[in-house]
């Protein structure tokens, strides 16, 4: 058992029409707000109205038109509006890209010079200004996190930002998922299980966080076809969104050996320089990663993932129960739909040690660290693999 540290300060206000409650939970706040979304989905499913509706006589200032992967130019934008107009809190309406934006202008609010100083050294964060969310798609778990992802299209970077940038509350209300289309609610599964994945898939855990890990994962396995199928089920909805929760608020990582979270380092390089949906490049790296990562020592990981998750014979030999969860954890991919080569979505091998050599550079984790360590040219193969 290892030594964890689990601070979890946000308030998750889950359920039907909990929405309702956001003044309430704002009151002591103030009433300038910054509200940030994506496009027009927000008016389409009436969130817009019912936000302008809760909040009649406040001052309400808008950020719209954040990207899937959020870019530094509109954290800008939102900076310029926080400070101008010197906004009590901000309410991010969308999902995790949405969340991610917001909590870097939260904290570039209070930042004298550019926010994505913020990304590349986060000891500069300082005071940030107060966050709300409501979330409108089950994927990367901003909404219950202290983090995010932010891109930077004139040097391709794609890198997190972490801090203290927890939303003080997030209302998650499966009905707003409702709307969500099948390919971003797959890429929203693939994301969630990913983030599993970098937490499960490590030489030593324990009982208790292997068995969260393992229920996550067959969560999302049992409800993300049935919310594709019928997108106004409530309950594979409602069980999508918990899962996205508790993903990435680091439960699933205490007392467990650390991960460097191979998948999503190499994905971000990937989205840096093609923009791609995160979730699909993580569905596709991610049985490549496993495959390249299977040997006699992390075979057993591998096996017990089958037999806990897809219910294989643990009587059956160990390599050959991991290489079948491997195999079924690609089919599962490709069952809701999601590409499974790199080639697919018209990415070459071009930047492909420019990659490599970026990652290690920036990134939080050590490669050396993963169930099986990975020097550069191990990094390489990867990508390559996922052609």
């Amino acid at each position: 058992m290892f030594n964890f540290d689990l601070y979890l300060p946000t308030r998750l206000v889950f359920g039907k029409g909990r929405i309702d409650e956001l003044p309430e939970l704002t009151r002591s706040y103030g009433s300038k707000i910054l509200l940030t979304y994506g496009g027009g989905s927000i008016k389409r499913s009436g969130i817009y109205d019912k936000i302008k509706e809760l909040y009649k006589g406040a001052e309400i200032f808008e950020l719209s038109g954040i990207e899937p992967n959020p870019k530094i130019t509109s954290i800008r934008k939102g900076v310029e509006i926080a400070k101008k107009e010197k906004v009590d809190f901000i309410l991010a309406v969308g999902g995790g890209s949405v969340l991610d934006a917001s909590k870097n202008i939260a904290a570039g609010a209070f930042y004298d010079g550019d926010p994505w100083d913020l990304v590349l050294d986060s000891l500069k964060i300082g005071r940030t200004l107060p966050l709300f969310s409501v979330l409108t798609l089950s994927a990367t778990g901003s909404e219950y996190d202290n983090s995010g992802v932010i891109s930077n299209e004139s040097t391709h970077e794609k890198m997190p930002i972490f801090g203290n940038l927890w939303p003080v509350a997030s209302i998650c209300d499966p009905t707003y998922t409702f709307s969500v289309p099948a390919n971003q609610t797959a890429a929203g599964a693939a994301d969630i299980m990913s983030h599993t994945f970098e937490s499960y898939i490590v030489n030593q855990g324990n009982t208790l966080t292997d068995g969260i890990c393992e229920a996550m994962l067959r969560t999302v396995i049992k409800n993300a076809p049935i919310a594709i199928t019928e997108p106004e089920n409530y309950e594979a909805r409602a069980e999508l969104m918990m899962a996205s929760s508790f993903g990435c608020c680091g439960l699933l990582n205490i007392g467990r050996e650390s991960s460097p979270w191979v998948c999503h380092g190499l994905e971000h390089e990937l989205s840096a320089f093609y923009d791609i949906t995160h979730g699909v490049g993580l569905a596709i790296l991610t049985p490549v990663w496993m495959r390249y990562s299977l040997n006699e020592k992390t075979a057993p990981r591998f096996a017990n993932y089958g037999v806990n998750v897809f219910g294989l014979n643990p009587k059956d030999d160990v390599m050959t129960n991991a290489g079948k969860a491997i195999d079924l954890t690609a089919e599962f991919f490709k069952k809701i739909g999601l590409p499974s080569k790199l080639s697919e979505i018209g990415i070459d091998d071009t930047h492909f040690e420019e990659m490599a050599d970026h990652v290690r550079k920036i990134w939080f984790g050590d490669f050396k660290d993963a169930i099986r360590p990975l020097e550069r040219e191990d990094l390489i193969n990867i990508l390559k693999g996922s052609l």
